[in-house]
């Protein structure tokens, strides 16, 4: 009997179809004039370079955030994210789930393409794009100074950077201080662009894609790799800074790490107001 009622349905609804399809094309043409209202999305990348697209004004971040890896090649999306400023000009990730304009409520939609989450080992990454872009965020993190390194790191790392950005050394072409003009360090000296073009010298046969690989795995040895910093005060109102990365929690006080945090030693973080507590396991 339930056989015998479904295909009375489907009849019944075939016959409605019939009925209603000529006066849903008369109406087609009242539809097409209402205009989908866009939102124009610039988006600064990592290469310093600036891409540009139209989203729905109701679109959700995953939208823009699937454009603009389509625009760079991108599988390896999860370590990535966008920011954008908000009105008190704070840092804030674009979260893809909800609407971009319920996220931005004033000004222009304008984002930042970053690494959110720091693999702890690079070299587990299978796409050399997802490197070279890990590359360029880790190269303006030490510019900015959020990637402290000592004089020899700088070096070490300025030197592969020029290996995979200008190939072997030729004494034909790259005369007197030919890295002068690329960034390695926030302060750079003579000094350093000197030890960088000596290293530079000894990688003769070294691609591009190898050079990366060797500045990530001396980059993912420094101790604040991954490591995003937040103001904070401990439970006596001292000025703190909370550091979030692959391994846990780490608290900073002075520059120096007084205490850390392992994710399996945390059971529980909880927030009341703007009041942080870390339940740790028992005996810890």
């Amino acid at each position: 009997q339930g056989t015998e009622m479904e295909e009375k349905d489907y009849s019944e609804t075939d016959g409605l179809s019939d009925k209603t399809t000529p006066s849903k094309t008369q109406k087609s043409p009242q539809k097409t004039t209402k205009k989908v209202k866009s939102a124009v999305c610039r988006v600064t990348l990592l290469d310093g370079s600036e891409y540009e697209c139209e989203v729905e004004k109701h679109a959700r971040g995953q939208v823009l955030f699937d454009l603009v890896c389509e625009h760079l090649n991108l599988l390896e999306k999860d370590y990535f994210g966008l920011t954008f400023c908000d009105s008190d000009s704070q840092k804030n990730w674009l979260d893809p789930s909800k609407e971009i304009k319920k996220q931005i409520r004033s000004g222009p939609w304008n984002f930042a393409f970053t690494v959110k989450f720091y693999p702890p080992d690079p070299a587990q990454l299978t796409e050399d794009i997802t490197r070279y872009y890990l590359c360029l965020q880790l190269r303006a993190d030490i510019i900015t100074g959020r990637l402290p390194c000592s004089f020899v790191t700088h070096a070490l790392l300025g030197s592969y950077a020029v290996q995979a950005e200008l190939g072997d050394y030729d004494g034909e072409e790259h005369l007197g201080n030919y890295v002068s003009e690329l960034r390695f360090a926030p302060n750079q000296t003579r000094e350093l662009e000197e030890r960088i073009m000596e290293l530079h010298k000894t990688y003769r046969g070294m691609t591009p894609g190898e050079a990366e690989i060797h500045f990530l795995e001396n980059a993912k040895k420094l101790s604040m790799y991954g490591v995003d910093l937040h103001h904070a005060k401990d439970s006596e109102g001292i000025d703190i800074m909370l550091g979030v990365c692959a391994n846990g929690l780490l608290i900073y006080r002075d520059r120096l790490r007084i205490n850390r945090f392992a994710w399996p030693k945390i059971l529980k973080i909880s927030y009341k107001r703007s009041n942080f507590y870390i339940k740790i396991r028992p005996g810890e």
